[in-house]
């Protein structure tokens, strides 16, 4: 039987609950047999490169991760050079199964802008949480929604945050809140 497989890529930067909350819905509303966390190198949409660093992310991750079996890391995007795109990332790791491509509503508004958007949608389902502030996913972009908590956290939100010296407690994992803390990210 072909495994099942949710890509969730992203600059996490930091990853956090909402992060997750999305994986594990996808991983038991589709059902997935596994989510791989693929953390960006550069994203060809960001007029920035992340705040954190490449060893920063991957560490926030895995630890964030540690405790579910079915979540993995991939490094598809952290090992090749340049720009980051997820045709390429999809077309590097269609061979380890159906692959389902887990986007927020916001990401999917952003969809056309993407290289190959129909490619993409060759290569993996497309399936789509709604995210609070952002359009409510349509079939016209031809992407499944599945049930997840609507959770309005950012990224941008919590480094903002953690820039005026307010904790981050409780919005991101533990042992992530600690490596922010340690490693004084995002001051």
């Amino acid at each position: 039987m072909t495994a099942r497989i949710g890509v969730f890529g992203g600059t996490f930067d930091p990853v956090h609950v909402g992060h997750l909350a999305i994986a594990l819905a996808a991983l038991e509303s589709v059902p997935l047999d596994r989510v791989l966390f693929v953390p960006v190198r550069r994203s060809p949409l960001k007029d920035r490169d992340p705040l954190a660093s490449t060893t920063d992310r991957v560490a926030m991750l895995e630890t964030a991760i540690a405790r579910e079996p079915r979540f993995a890391l991939s490094r598809a995007e952290l090992e090749r050079e340049g720009v980051s795109y997820t045709v390429d990332t999809l077309e590097e790791l269609r061979s380890q199964g159906e692959l389902f491509l887990i986007l927020g509503s916001d990401a999917l508004a952003d969809l056309a802008r993407w290289r190959a958007p129909d490619r993409i949608r060759e290569l993996a389902t497309i399936l789509v949480a709604a995210r609070p502030g952002a359009p409510e996913p349509d079939a016209m972009h031809g992407a499944r929604t599945f049930d997840a908590p609507r959770l309005d956290i950012s990224s941008r939100e919590l480094r903002a945050r953690a820039a005026r010296g307010m904790s981050l407690r409780y919005l991101v994992p533990d042992a992530v809140w600690e490596h922010i803390k340690r490693h004084g990210l995002y001051r």
